[in-house]
């Protein structure tokens, strides 16, 4: 079985902005993760991929702190999650946001005070600030301002992601977490969203780390891909580079009729950018 394309070295590294290292997930008697060192790149995508069950979101929250590994460790910005203040994880974590699977928006408060939420949370900005600040993150994600009263249960699909969006951008971060950012959007909105995602990432030269199945949205963002896949981290690098290994999980998922639609996609785009 092929060791991963490249593997992540011993030494923090000041160019990335997250370092996975020795990490293992256990569930009573069950191994989700096994060793696995993953390093994500400053102003890099970097997609994250895997069948049912390989812990793609298990490894998403415990970059997030929202679990804690069996054993090993995870840093953002060199500092290590699990063994850090509650006042440095406070810091770290205003340096990044999170779109969340559908949105998660709260669903008894509005557009506005949805986005509205973290900035407040601040208790340093006044709301005629707060005000100008979310008109200004639902226009960025191309939201008009009239839609900023509604409640969540009268937006569509894709503006619910948008406005998700938007909020994970309200504190201006760093780095930028998508969970299956395209999942249940049709294929013409998923293409709309998939182009404001790269647009906000060149204008606000972010970080992201991206979970998802769709294989169009990964070759439009990601940079490099990480495999997970029976307890361990299969392969990390170049989409093509990752695909072209020889393992039934890279067969199934990206040798499929579906994958190679995708793949000759990424073919073409490549073929037309300058040398």
């Amino acid at each position: 079985m092929p060791d991963p394309i490249a593997p992540a070295g011993a030494a923090t590294d000041a160019a990335n902005v997250i370092e996975v290292r020795g990490l293992w997930t256990v569930f009573g008697r069950t191994v989700v993760h096994r060793d696995i060192d993953l390093a994500v790149r400053r102003g890099e995508v970097l997609g994250l991929v895997g069948g049912s069950g390989s812990g793609k979101t298990t490894m998403l929250r415990q970059m997030l702190a929202l679990e804690r590994p069996y054993r090993g460790s995870v840093r953002v910005f060199g500092i290590d999650l699990n063994r850090c203040s509650g006042a440095e994880l406070e810091s770290v974590r205003g340096r990044w946001g999170v779109l969340f699977q559908n949105g998660a928006l709260f669903s008894a408060l509005s557009v506005y005070d949805n986005i509205a939420l973290a900035l407040r949370e601040l208790r340093a900005l006044d709301e005629d600030l707060i005000h100008d600040l979310v008109l200004t993150k639902l226009e960025m994600v191309g939201i008009e301002a009239q839609h900023a009263r509604k409640m969540p249960a009268q937006l569509s699909g894709g503006m619910i992601k948008r406005i998700g969006l938007a909020r994970a951008l309200a504190l201006d971060p760093e780095l930028l977490f998508l969970d299956e950012p395209t999942a249940g959007l049709d294929p013409d909105r998923s293409e709309s969203f998939v182009a404001l995602i790269q647009e906000l990432r060149r204008e606000l030269q972010l970080s992201v780390v991206m979970v998802t199945h769709d294989l169009d949205t990964l070759v439009a963002l990601a940079d490099r891909v990480a495999v997970l896949c029976e307890q361990r981290l299969l392969a990390v690098g170049a989409l093509r580079e990752v695909s072209a290994i020889d393992h039934p999980f890279m067969c199934n998922f990206f040798r499929g009729e579906r994958g190679r639609r995708a793949l000759e996609v990424l073919e073409d785009v490549q073929r037309l950018m300058p040398i």
